[in-house]
């Protein structure tokens, strides 16, 4: 797969613009499995955040990407538990400001949990 189709480009550049499509590239039976269940959902995020930081992303990057990703769940996506459905509710009620910093308390949250 060509380097244009990245979220983060080999020089560490980041484009949250990418991020519909690079979800829109994961097979629809892998989508199901990470949201089937809001604590694989939190697993896959970790796995996402210790590479960004590995690459050297900071937490406003990642913030940013994370945003995106939450645009896209809420407009095509449907909740799988009850988490993602109050997700999914703040976040539509939320201004801009608001989805960020909510987005922020998810990366946060992702981070610790290899840690329980």
């Amino acid at each position: 797969m060509s380097e244009y189709n990245h979220v983060v480009a080999k020089d560490g550049d980041i484009d949250p613009s990418k991020v519909d499509s690079a979800i829109s590239r994961i097979a629809p039976g892998e989508r199901d499995r990470i949201l089937r269940n809001f604590g694989e959902f939190k697993v896959y995020l970790n796995k996402r955040i210790r590479l960004a930081e590995s690459i050297g992303m900071n937490e406003e990057q990642m913030a940013q990407i994370a945003q995106k990703v939450a645009d896209y769940l809420a407009s095509h996506e449907e909740p799988r538990n009850n988490e993602e459905m109050l997700l999914q509710e703040l976040w539509k009620v939320g201004t801009k400001e608001e989805q960020h910093t909510l987005a922020h308390m998810l990366v946060r949250l992702a981070e610790t949990q290899h840690k329980h």
